[in-house]
């Protein structure tokens, strides 16, 4: 895939040195769950931007074996921590990109990935940083090509101005409406969910999570 330059929207890409095992799969397994430059004709698509530890790329999975549900992570080892529950799971489901989402959203078809889920973002709380925000109006923009109408986006946040910046982003957003009829709207997880370590330990610190399930206009 072409590479295209994007600014920034994640911090680092490395964390502790990957153990023997994980590196095995890194070098063996990751290769071999590369996304398809040719979607399988039919297949209902789903694509999880930033899955940190994919704790729900994988409950998605398991509860969608008919779908082909791809991540895209950038930190290697979110990436490691994945292919140790693809290989001891034995799921078939899941593909991988290990990168910026963006640029594996710019190669993808019109109109061909039915679910897209930006849970949790980096929300790069100081003024200076807004910038860096993965959610803004060109995303919006990149998304909605691929996705056809009635396709659904899911976002999660815990952090309450991110929350409005989303909201707000939607508000003026010429391709997709809030779906929204009471506050279960959007204090509930979605049906098919995973709690992630990232969002037990900010549960614990007293932040709540907030959902908001997205339509691609027509």
């Amino acid at each position: 895939m072409e590479a295209q330059a994007f600014l920034r929207s994640f911090g680092r890409v490395r964390g502790k040195t990957l153990s023997p095992r994980k590196q095995r799969l890194m070098d063996e397994l990751l290769p071999k769950l590369a996304v398809p430059k040719a979607l399988p004709a039919g297949t209902p698509i789903a694509l999880e931007v930033g899955f940190g530890g994919g704790e729900h790329l994988v409950a998605m999975a398991k509860a969608r074996p008919e779908m082909l549900c791809i991540g895209a992570e950038p930190f290697e080892n979110g990436v490691a921590k994945l292919l140790c529950a693809i290989e001891e799971q034995g799921i078939a489901n899941i593909r991988i990109h290990m990168g910026d989402a963006r640029t594996l959203i710019a190669a993808l078809p019109d109109a061909s990935v039915q679910h897209v889920y930006l849970l949790f973002p980096d929300p790069w709380p100081k003024t200076k940083h807004l910038k860096r925000r993965i959610l803004n109006h060109d995303f919006l923009a990149l998304i909605a090509r691929i996705q056809p109408p009635g396709g659904i986006l899911q976002l999660a946040t815990d952090h309450a101005d991110y929350a409005v910046w989303m909201l707000e982003h939607l508000q003026h957003s010429t391709h997709y409406v809030w779906q929204a009829q009471d506050k279960r709207d959007w204090e509930d997880p979605p049906t098919i969910w995973a709690e992630t370590k990232y969002q037990r330990k900010t549960t614990a610190e007293g932040r709540v999570p907030m959902f908001f399930r997205c339509l691609r206009r027509d």
